[in-house]
């Protein structure tokens, strides 16, 4: 201390500096936590519902139409222009993914065609193609998956539009859909 220091004016920036720090808290250890971080928390019991959700909403119609293998496909929901399913319908839309359904069962069928839309409109598809065949080899069923498809995605909110492909990308046996523009998350 030097002889010109004032003993109380010490005194006060030291109670000063404690107000102004505030509450302090010893340290159990002065060891930094270097593990790795954690993933992010999942909602499990969200995911479940949603599956259930799906099971409801790609529920089997009681005997699911009586489409012929030549029938063409075609739904647009409410608001959707004519200009834009016409270029739906004429294939001006880039394809950007595809689910082949050749050879499926229907349950099998209906758990590939939900995980396939909700990973597409994920990655931000806005069109999409799924191949679901003609229906030649189903006897007398007539198509069974064509069927299906009709109405699974007629049930589902982020499609806003289907209808068959043109001859050369599939034709009667596969349909070109038009997905809702997937919401980005916030930050």
């Amino acid at each position: 201390m030097n002889s010109g220091d004032d003993p109380n004016q010490m005194s006060n920036d030291a109670d000063e500096f404690l107000r102004a720090i505030g509450d302090v808290r010893r340290l159990q250890h002065d060891q930094a936590d270097t593990g790795k971080p954690r993933p992010p928390a999942r909602a499990r019991q969200r995911d479940r519902d949603e599956a259930a959700a799906h099971a409801d909403w790609l529920s089997d119609p009681i005997g699911a139409s009586d489409l012929q293998p030549g029938d063409e496909l075609r739904y647009a929901r409410n608001g959707i222009s004519q200009r834009v399913f016409r270029k739906l319908r004429n294939g001006h839309y880039r394809v950007e993914d595809e689910l082949d359904m050749h050879g499926m069962f229907a349950e099998e069928a209906r758990q590939a065609i939900a995980l396939f839309l909700d990973q597409a409109r994920e990655r931000g598809r806005l069109c999409v193609r799924v191949v679901h065949g003609k229906g030649m080899r189903s006897r007398q069923k007539g198509p069974v998956l064509k069927g299906l498809t009709d109405h699974w995605l007629r049930q589902r909110q982020d499609v806003l539009a289907f209808c068959s492909a043109p001859p050369t990308d599939g034709g009667t046996g596969a349909v070109y859909v038009l997905l809702k523009r997937h919401a980005a998350k916030p930050r």
